[in-house]
């Protein structure tokens, strides 16, 4: 199955048949003080410059948010895609949990986007459904509904059905829905990550939908997290994750994902791997003479 998502000079294709998608995650206020700062103010240049950097470190995608409390989301989230938009060709996930940010975010997008994102909560779908027809967008679906987080593989499975099913009573194709399988920190829980490896099998093998999470949440709170991240991602990789949101600025998750590509059949001849190790190489060797 495959998702196509673009901007306007490019396009990107998440399926499982091809190499992973990473979705940068880095275009959020959440958590980052000086840039929160920044984009009240309405000063985009940290906008465009995490796109920039992101996109040189080898994001395919980029996530783009702009939640920041009692400030009008809908305008900033208009401002920081078009600010995107000025630096980079990459296509764009747009997320956020306001309908009319979502509304003026996707009006302003030129070309394919990726809504980020709807749960398998009726009044959620019926609202956020029309706009990604409208603007013939595709969508993430969070394998969550108003009564929580499932710990059980088989239950999140089922939401995921559901949504792609009412997806569907809109009009909405069922490549154009990437499912969220969630991934929850194993600080809290250490059966986290293996109920979200089985739900990814799960979805892989009974609907064949493409896939999404936040692959970061696994580590929260837990010393040493890129390791972590690392990890878990050709382990999800090879459980049916297709594309995930993270971090491509942080080597070791730009390695695992390398890694995890060639070892899955993804590389031929494994030359992007090669490329990879030379670039940086080369870069170590300038560096070093510098």
């Amino acid at each position: 199955m495959e998702t196509r998502l673009s901007s306007q000079g490019r396009e990107v294709v998440v399926s499982g048949d091809r190499p992973f998608v990473i979705i940068g995650e880095r275009i959020n206020p959440t958590g980052r003080k000086v840039l929160a700062a920044e984009m009240k103010e309405g000063k985009m240049d940290r906008v465009r410059a995490d796109a920039i950097a992101q996109a040189a470190a080898g994001a395919h995608m980029l996530d783009v948010n702009a939640g920041i409390p009692a400030l009008d989301e809908a305008a900033l989230l208009v401002a920081a895609i078009k600010a995107v938009t000025e630096v980079t060709d990459l296509p764009i996930c747009i997320d956020s949990s306001i309908i009319e940010a979502l509304e003026a975010g996707l009006s302003a997008y030129e070309g394919k986007a990726l809504v980020n994102s709807v749960t398998a909560e009726e009044e959620r779908m019926e609202r956020i459904f029309p706009l990604v027809k409208k603007h013939g967008a595709a969508v993430i679906g969070m394998a969550n509904d108003e009564t929580g987080i499932s710990m059980v593989p088989e239950e999140r499975l089922a939401l995921a059905r559901r949504i792609i099913e009412r997806a569907a009573d809109y009009g909405i194709p069922q490549e154009d829905v990437i499912i969220d399988p969630i991934a929850m920190t194993v600080a809290a829980d250490p059966t986290c990550g293996v109920i979200t490896l089985e739900t990814m099998r799960l979805i892989r093998d009974t609907l064949g939908n493409n896939m999404t999470c936040g692959a970061s949440n696994v580590s929260f709170g837990l010393p040493d997290r890129p390791t972590v991240n690392a990890a878990f991602l050709p382990l999800a990789m090879n459980a049916g994750l297709t594309c995930a949101i993270t971090n491509p600025m942080v080597r070791e998750v730009r390695r695992a994902v390398l890694a995890g590509d060639l070892l899955l059949g993804h590389d031929e001849y494994a030359m992007r791997w090669i490329a990879s190790y030379r670039a940086e190489v080369a870069a170590a060797a300038k560096s070093a003479a510098e």
